[in-house]
């Protein structure tokens, strides 16, 4: 049922560590940081250099720092009456279809947006001074086990995407989009058995050692080193990864 042509991923920020989650953000990726917008200035564009931008941070009043996604696609209101017939709701009640927008939440609760502002230029991997390249080019939605199976089954079927099994690691499955999009997906089956669906980002880099030394200046904290992925934390305490995949 796919028309979905684009992804962002938004950075949800509370207002305390907004201004060094930003800063932060735009350290790792090498992007400008947008003009403020909306109606209380609290939306920001990361936009790389001669491409359309597929990371936001959002200042919220309060809570914990999250991931959410807008889906672009060309008619939001039709595609959120498509994704409720799949198992999702509206977030907002009488939304209406003017705003331009539809806030949803998935069966398992994650909450994602259907928009539709136009976008198609894909970042490339910024190389740095050392010679290394990375990307934000992930986000993994990391799901617990009671609800792993209904959960995966809607964002393949919301995407159209080809669902498959992701090589060596058991408890992940990946969306295969289209090569324009610049977010791949991963579907993580989590180990405890209950609790909302979540999300992360995942950066893939060439030198995963030196690209985390490099995060941890610009103020990460590594909390876990596995085998292929490390997980550190920005200055908003969210968690995210540097990978070895290499950065498309």
């Amino acid at each position: 049922m796919s028309e979905i042509f684009w992804v962002t991923a938004f950075l949800d920020v509370p207002a305390a560590s907004h201004p060094a989650a930003l800063e932060f953000w735009q350290g790792v990726t090498g992007y400008r940081v947008s003009e403020p917008r909306g109606e209380h200035l609290e939306f920001a564009s990361l936009v790389p250099d001669g491409a359309d931008d597929h990371l936001r941070v959002q200042r919220l009043e309060d809570g914990p720092p999250r991931i959410h996604l807008d889906l672009h696609v060309p008619d939001p209101r039709v595609a959120a009456d498509r994704a409720a017939a799949l198992g999702a709701r509206e977030a907002v009640p009488d939304q209406g279809s003017d705003r331009g927008y539809v806030v949803m939440r998935s069966p398992g609760g994650f909450v994602f947006c259907f928009v539709s502002h136009p976008a198609s230029r894909r970042a490339r991997p910024v190389e740095w001074a050392d010679g290394g390249r990375s990307l934000v080019d992930q986000v993994c939605l990391d799901m617990p086990e009671e609800t792993y199976d209904e959960e995966a089954a809607f964002w393949e079927s919301v995407t159209g995407w080809e669902r498959r099994p992701s090589t060596g690691s058991p408890e992940f499955e990946r969306l295969n989009p289209p090569a324009e999009q610049p977010l791949q997906f991963l579907l993580q089956r989590l180990g405890e058995p209950f609790g909302e669906v979540r999300a992360h980002l995942d950066l893939g880099c060439e030198g995963r050692e030196a690209e985390t030394r490099r995060h941890v200046r610009l103020g990460a904290v590594v909390e876990s080193v596995g085998e292929w992925w490390t997980v550190l934390r920005d200055p908003a305490g969210a968690a995210y990864c540097i990978t070895d995949h290499p950065p498309r």
